[in-house]
């Protein structure tokens, strides 16, 4: 017994250090579940998305966090309803617009040339553009002057998820396709200039270029989070323009380049010495209505969101596109006796155009001013300068677009206004009464410096090693059949 006794003794005494030290030790903690969001914070979400603004309940430790990686649906529905109004803009309202003021024979080519861009730029806006213009991880290194970023190349990364540099409630995706479009119209917009002679082998070859050394860059620049001229979101940035929806990246690269453009090409075949008249304005007609209704995507939609900006953009794109079409009308009345479809056509264009980098920022006044202005000075230059100098801009792009992106511009600058846009305060409140214009035009000269300097240099290369004009004698033929293989209208009878 005592044995046993001596046995059981010497056991506990050995556990006791063991015990012991078990009760002292914190035994591991599971992972806190997330805290339920509260009421407040969960209308504070709600009043962020209903104002576009950022986000309150980011906190992953929050219930239902971080709401800023979650898409809002009504302004995810809202851009992908802009971006397929700007993609109708081209496919087919800019196909029709330019497609009517062509001869019968060159109206497939405009169609190809329309459809062939589009399909080029979505190849290279997938792989690198959408990258180059609106990422950030060049910054700080000596691209990072030219381009954004790398990080988005065959949009890796690009997902359902917002990027919160550009928009806290869309997708990064949506974003993307909504950008996509601006990209696809802008070189559309240059074969107004050339059309019926620029082969349409050397139309894709020059935009693949000017895409990489005029789009990419000044789209970076003016729209990007780290471009050196965007005035409203880049703190640092160099020149403190502003541009809401694309005066100088859409209307002023493409209008410059096609001027010179159109000069390198030479002149259509006849040009001054046979009739070059439209072939239907009926067609015409319909793609201004079309352009005209695409123009709220552009518009409207460069707000970034279904909020008050969108609607002020909104309001003003429809005053100035209404006026300016009135008031080219109105001189035509004046100066020849009629107003001509094709004017009131070439107005409203030139009205949407002017208002385009101004549409956000303005007031309903402003807008109608603005658009008496773009009724008035792309009028002069589309019936008198084109004339006087006997450039043959086959389509007037120069003078709708260059002159009026550059007007719109130099406007933008003189009637922004805070009380149509609270973010113009973020880092543009001491320039916003005065000193504006000044960047306004520094944006310009860059803007003309780029894209002229660009276009001489591709067009010549282009010139001289694939050619940028058919043979005399299938100009004569007509693009359609000798590009193309094919026949748009009947040229028999």
């Amino acid at each position: 017994m005592k044995p046993l006794l001596r046995t059981l003794t010497l056991i506990a005494l050995l556990a006791i250090p063991t015990l012991a030290s078990a009760q002292t030790t914190t035994p591991a903690k599971a992972p806190a579940a997330p805290a339920p969001a509260s009421v407040e914070q969960r209308v504070a979400d709600l009043e962020a998305y209903v104002n576009n603004a950022a986000p309150k309940t980011a906190d992953e430790k929050v219930l239902g966090g971080p709401v800023s990686a979650t898409a809002g649906p009504g302004h995810n529905a809202f851009i992908m309803v802009s971006a397929a109004l700007v993609l109708f803009m081209t496919l087919p309202g800019l196909f029709l617009f330019y497609g009517g003021l062509v001869r019968t024979k060159n109206v497939l080519s405009v169609a190809a040339q329309c459809i062939g861009l589009a399909g080029l730029v979505t190849i290279l806006w997938w792989a690198f553009g959408y990258s180059l213009v609106f990422g950030k991880n060049f910054a700080g290194s000596p691209i990072g002057n030219i381009f954004g970023g790398s990080e988005y190349f065959f949009f890796e990364g690009v997902t359902s998820a917002p990027n919160t540099d550009y928009a806290y409630w869309i997708s990064q995706n949506v974003f993307a396709m909504f950008q996509l479009m601006f990209a696809i119209i802008t070189p559309a917009l240059i074969i107004g200039a050339i059309a019926e002679r620029m082969k349409f082998s050397a139309v894709m070859a020059f935009a693949t270029l000017w895409m990489f050394f005029v789009y990419f860059p000044m789209a970076h620049h003016v729209w990007g989070i780290t471009g050196e001229m965007n005035g409203v979101w880049n703190a640092a940035a160099s020149i403190k323009a502003i541009d809401f929806a694309g005066g100088t990246v859409v209307h002023m690269t493409s209008g410059w380049s096609a001027l010179l453009l159109c000069i390198l090409v030479g002149k259509r075949a006849g040009f001054g010495k046979v009739p070059m008249t439209p072939h239907s304005m009926v067609l015409c007609m319909v793609g201004t209505g079309m352009l005209w209704v695409g123009w709220y995507g552009f518009n409207a939609g460069s707000a970034l969101a279904a909020d008050g900006v969108a609607a002020q953009a909104f309001t003003t794109t429809t005053l100035a596109a209404a006026v300016a079409a009135f008031t080219w009308g109105a001189l035509e009345w004046v100066l020849r006796k009629h107003a001509s479809i094709l004017g009131m056509c070439s107005g409203a264009v030139a009205g949407l155009v002017v208002i385009t980098p101004a549409a956000g920022f303005v007031s309903a006044g402003s807008a109608v001013i603005i658009g008496v202005l773009a009724g008035i000075v792309p009028f002069l230059a589309v019936v008198y300068l084109k004339s006087k100098l006997g450039y043959d801009d086959a389509l007037d792009t120069f003078g709708v677009h260059a002159v009026g992106g550059t007007l719109g511009a130099i406007v933008t600058g003189v009637f922004a206004t805070a009380d149509a846009n609270a973010n113009l305060n973020t880092n543009l409140k001491g320039l916003l009464d005065n000193g504006l214009v000044v960047e306004q035009f520094k944006a310009i000269g860059v803007t003309l410096v780029l894209s002229l300097t660009a276009t001489f240099i591709i067009g010549m290369l282009i010139k001289n090693t694939i050619g940028l004009r058919p043979s005399d004698e299938d100009e004569a033929r007509g693009l359609d059949v000798t590009d193309h293989g094919e026949e748009g209208y009947s040229l028999k009878g």
